[in-house]
């Protein structure tokens, strides 16, 4: 019995040969998706069976045995080549085509197929190298991208007219029913001529696994909507069932590399120009069960890289929740958190390959995304309300299909639980007083909208060095008088952050003439003078407002920084505002090259050209200041 070749290639992709082959030999992982057991097709007794889910084959170094995961069962059970397909497609639930000659024409059909979406690929890629395409290239060299990336990557251009690609693809004999078909050509309604799909766009070529072109996407040239439009459902192209690069992403991860999911084209391309060739990107749809699933195949736990907003956020979390019921032993996700309003590739463009190495090692759990999902924000000052928020988690919790998992998750949420309420006791011996010098960072405001990703990303992003500045002040009360009109203007987005600077204003307005008397003193650089009388002062202020936890983090974040080489207020003044403005640049550059890409993107002029290559070289030369960094 023939099959399709497209159906076994769906079949095989929809299998992980280890799980097959774990049914009936005990594995023992070796690295990354290889594994190790003792042959059952020959009696040994020192494992040299091997399997690699990334290749999708086992091999016995013993006695020579190989094969897929169709081999495996026709070995193991003694079924025909049929038989083995038929078992394997009902267990992934695929249905067996028949070799009919209806689908014999669909895979002759494919194949045609095939053929026409590649003419296209070359095609775009012609013109975005003619005067045509001049618009296109500008944009692409204004994102940073050389002529060798542009190549590799296959980029185009699809002119902004009717019949741009469909009128040259005729004329070489491609019929027009079949770029309708292919997704390149809308047919419509009322009779007329199929049109282009694509117009105006820079084109980004998708390919399927085995890196054949099957659709593409395309990003508008000036204020066109919608910014990205990606090719529909095609014999061809599934969106739901692959990703961009998912076949340079195997390859990197056949040697271990690190699968990074990104949300937009570019931002992939970035990922891979900085080494991390594992980068992917869904294909205008969240993460379907179908692309978690090719994923998974790739890397135990890839990295999920989403945009450092709140758009960003919530597709994480929208992940995280498809992710939940389909987690497995050995099988989850790794979240990073970027800076506000950094997407990664201004991430690598203005900050540096080592800035993305730091996120990825400073990736949360999936764990903690679940957590943050259902206790962010929500109030838990009475019983009942820990009760509500204790039952969302578990109603969370109980998604999870596969039970050993399902049973960790609730322990280690129960264990969350116990931290964050158990009483503390101070160094007074009174309960329920928690020791600020006792408490972990983890176990801080955990309800606090957008902590968890704060913390993630402590050394990329500006909180850290808001809490710093605060904590300086905090440190010399006294200097407020000198700083309180640039605290003030102080960038701060973090609502228990601007709570305290608002704490520490209002603390000067009700002793404009100092904290306490000590302050007039600490002013005039008397060396006497104790700076515990001030200090305590302000913290006694701070903690009748509910800010004694964030205060204590604040100053000791702020001790680390703030060196006690020279004690004298002038030097505690020159950093301070040597680190705001530090600070001010962190986050208005980040908006104002999103700002000038976007006006390229609309309007392709020498004049914003030069805005944006003139931002770029202003952040690149920025050096990034060595007492807050």
């Amino acid at each position: 019995m023939a099959f399709p070749p497209g159906f076994l290639d769906e079949l095989r992709s929809r299998l992980t040969l280890s799980e097959i082959i774990g049914r009936k030999v005990v594995l023992r992982r070796k690295s990354g998706a290889e594994y190790a057991g003792l042959c059952p097709f020959h009696n040994e007794k020192t494992p040299s069976f091997t399997v690699n889910d990334r290749k999708a084959f086992f091999h016995c170094f013993g006695c020579g045995e190989h094969g897929d995961a169709v081999g495996f069962v026709m070995k193991t059970e003694n079924l025909s080549f049929p038989e083995a397909v038929e078992k394997l497609a009902r267990e992934v639930g695929l249905q067996v085509p028949r070799a009919t000659p209806a689908e014999r024409e669909r895979a002759e059909r494919a194949a045609t197929l095939h053929e026409v979406v590649e003419q296209a690929a070359r095609l775009f890629q012609r013109q975005l190298r003619l005067p045509v395409g001049r618009q296109g290239l500008d944009y692409l060299r204004g994102r940073g991208l050389d002529e060798a990336t542009i190549d590799d990557f296959r980029l185009g251009f699809a002119p902004d007219m009717r019949d741009g690609l469909a009128g040259v693809l005729q004329r070489d004999g491609v019929p027009l029913d079949k770029l309708v078909e292919a997704g390149l050509a809308i047919q419509p309604d009322d009779g007329r001529p199929p049109y282009d799909r694509f117009r105006g766009r820079v084109m980004f070529p998708i390919a399927d696994r085995r890196g054949r072109v099957i659709a593409f996407g395309g990003r508008v040239m000036g204020s066109g909507e919608p910014k990205y439009l990606n090719s529909p459902e095609t014999p061809l192209f599934h969106k739901g069932a692959n990703l961009y690069c998912l076949d340079r992403a195997r390859l990197a991860a056949a040697k271990d590399g690190p699968v990074i999911v990104a949300e937009g084209y570019m931002d992939v391309i970035a990922l891979h120009g900085a080494g991390f060739t594992g980068a992917v990107a869904p294909l205008g749809t969240a993460l379907t069960e179908g692309q978690l699933g090719e994923l998974w195949k790739l890397a135990d736990e890839p990295y999920l890289c989403f945009d450092g907003d709140n758009a960003g956020r919530r597709a994480a979390g929208r992940a995280a929740e498809r992710a939940l019921p389909l987690l497995r032993a050995g099988k989850s996700l790794r979240f990073l958190a970027l800076p506000a309003g950094e997407d990664p590739d201004s991430l690598i463009r203005v900050r540096g390959v080592e800035a993305m190495r730091r996120a990825l090692t400073l990736a949360r759990p999936l764990a903690d995304v679940i957590w943050d999902l259902e206790t962010e924000g929500k109030a838990t000052d009475t019983p009942e309300r820990r009760a509500a928020v204790q039952r969302a988690v578990e109603r969370r919790v109980a998604e999870i299909a596969d039970p050993v998992v399902r049973d960790y998750y609730k322990s280690d949420m129960k264990e969350r639980f116990a931290r964050l309420w158990r009483p503390a006791v101070h160094q007074s011996g009174r309960r329920g007083e928690r020791s600020p010098d006792r408490r972990s960072d983890r176990d801080s405001a955990p309800f606090a909208a957008g902590a968890a990703a704060r913390r993630a990303a402590v050394d990329l992003d500006e909180s850290r060095q808001q809490r710093v500045l605060l904590g300086a002040l905090l440190e010399r009360p006294a200097l407020l008088h000198i700083l309180a009109e640039e605290l003030a203007d102080l960038p701060i987005g973090n609502a228990e952050l601007a709570r305290l600077r608002q704490g520490l204003l209002d603390a000067l307005a009700l002793a404009p003439a100092g904290i306490d008397p000590a302050a007039a003193e600490a002013l005039a650089g008397e060396v006497n003078v104790d700076p515990l009388l001030e200090v305590g002062s302000l913290e006694a202020h701070l903690e009748h407002l509910g800010l004694g936890r964030i205060a204590t983090i604040a100053r000791a974040k702020a001790r680390g920084v703030f060196r006690e080489a020279s004690t004298g207020p002038d030097d505690w003044v020159t950093q301070w505002r040597r680190a705001a403005r530090h600070l001010g640049r962190l986050v208005a550059e980040p908006v104002e090259l999103k700002q000038a890409e976007q006006a390229l993107a609309e309007d392709l002029s020498e004049e914003n050209l030069h805005r944006l290559r003139e931002i770029l070289d202003r952040m690149r030369q920025t050096p990034g200041d060595p007492e807050t960094a």
